[in-house]
């Protein structure tokens, strides 16, 4: 599996790009992202390449969401 590495304009415009592929993979699984993310954890879902990407996804949407509260926080 080759890496892909996409760059954005703002941290804003990673996160609505992720959430959009997120959405994706919990219409095709009916399962919401966290939910999956903690049975994935558990060894309760395949590691299939979808199940990768989805967990890196997640992983990924919850750094830049935590990077966004930080400097929301410092800016107050």
């Amino acid at each position: 599996m080759q890496k892909q590495r996409i760059e954005y304009d703002s941290p804003v415009d990673a996160l609505i790009a992720i959430t959009k592929r997120l959405t994706g993979y919990e219409n095709k699984y009916n399962m919401d992202s966290e939910d999956f993310f903690h049975k994935y954890g558990k060894g309760l879902a395949e590691d299939t390449a979808d199940f990768v990407n989805w967990s890196n996804d997640y992983q990924h949407y919850m750094a830049v969401r935590n990077e966004i509260e930080r400097q929301l926080k410092n800016a107050a």
